[in-house]
């Protein structure tokens, strides 16, 4: 099934500001919430939607990259490698053409028709970490398909590692130039293919490529506060370069996980905490869950509507590049009592009929309402 718009997805136009975005994911979370909407099978799925959908449009270079070429852009690889479309992580041999516009074309280290050695590919790793891995950070294994030097022939390509030999064709400029009329044309020359040198006897072992396929296995770091899109780059961890040339370098992009109970905005943190009618209105004391495993207790003022704020310093995320910590914010929601009892209907008649100065903003609103139909017929 074809992926859906992310400005439809969230409810906002292209054309939306950062603010505005921001405004249309809030609500859009809020009423899609899975704690508020356990009879509706599909509120999870679209929960998971909406906060994919905002963590690349709050972000400029994503949301431009995603203005351009659509779900394309985060899609991992193009090409028809391995694991292309079966869900693995490692998005096929290098990056794809959009990667390419994007960061400058470093695929092939810009060194494309190149006569002799060529540098390897930059290989992408895509790596999910859940929201918990990314406030504490971790150590991570991964293992990575792609290909290294080949240590029979020591990556130059021939028998016995012995080094290649000046193509006898276009000695040794991998081109060949051919007259035809008043004009040179100039093609690759067809016995090396533009690499300038030959070898007389391939190594069995690469067939002469100087490079053989091989699984990796890498430990990465990774750092407390990442986000989805953060790029760690490992130099001289990608494809080994052919016969002889320097290896490129791995991209490790990562993907936070959504969470059960909390939505990260950056280093902030949010989390909705179900409350009764009559803590509302009475106020109490509640212990909210914080990303760390701790649990803080929170006071609630009496009379608290719903949607009001509570500010916790300090218990977000970590910043990535700096010092510090976001803050958590509990946002309340008084929840409507549902299967009354007889006596409990009877209590809150009994409430109704002696709270009529309880409730000012429905008096203030139902006043302005009397007036605007008191104008419409006069």
């Amino acid at each position: 099934m074809a992926k859906r718009c992310y400005y439809d997805i969230i409810g906002a136009d292209r054309s939306a500001t950062l603010a505005e975005l921001k405004v249309a994911y809030r609500r859009k979370v809020k009423a899609l919430h899975p704690d508020q909407n356990q009879d509706n099978p599909d509120a999870e799925t679209l929960f998971k939607e909406v906060n994919e959908a905002y963590d690349i449009l709050k972000d400029p270079e994503k949301k431009a990259a995603y203005d351009r070429f659509g779900h394309a852009a985060f899609e991992g690889g193009t090409g028809a490698s391995a694991g292309q479309g079966s869900g693995h992580p490692f998005g096929g041999g290098g990056f794809s053409d959009i990667f390419d516009d994007l960061f400058g074309g470093f695929a092939n280290g810009g060194r494309r028709g190149g006569h002799r050695a060529t540098r390897g590919q930059d290989l992408r790793y895509n790596l999910k970490v859940s929201l918990e891995e990314a406030y504490s950070g971790k150590q991570a294994e991964i293992t990575v398909p792609g290909s290294v030097a080949c240590d029979i022939c020591s990556g130059t390509g021939a028998d016995g590692g012995a080094e290649p030999e000046n193509c006898p064709t276009c000695a040794g400029m991998g081109k060949v130039r051919a007259q035809q009329g008043f004009f040179t044309v100039e093609r690759t020359c067809p016995s090396c293919h533009g690499r300038g040198q030959i070898i007389k006897n391939p190594c069995g072992s690469c067939a002469g490529a100087g490079r053989v396929q091989k699984d990796r296995s890498l430990s990465v770091n990774i750092p407390a506060g990442v986000e989805t899109g953060t790029r760690i780059r490992l130099t001289g961890e990608g494809e080994a370069g052919e016969r002889g040339g320097p290896p490129g370098d791995l991209y490790i992009f990562i993907n936070v996980q959504d969470h059960s109970i909390f939505q990260r905005d950056g280093v902030n943190l949010f989390c909705s905490i179900p409350i009764s009618m009559t803590t509302a209105a009475l106020g109490g004391e509640l212990e909210a869950p914080t990303i760390d495993g701790g649990r803080s207790k929170v006071k609630v003022p009496a009379g608290v509507q719903s949607g009001k704020q509570l500010r916790l310093r300090g218990k977000g995320m970590p910043a990535l590049r700096g010092s510090g910590f976001g803050d958590l914010y509990i946002e309340l929601e008084a929840e409507t009592p549902t299967n009354l009892t007889a006596r409990q209907k009877e209590l809150l008649r009994e409430f109704e009929a002696e709270s009529k100065d309880n409730n000012p903003a429905s008096h203030d609103f139902f006043s302005r309402v009397k007036s605007f139909w008191e104008g419409m017929t006069g």
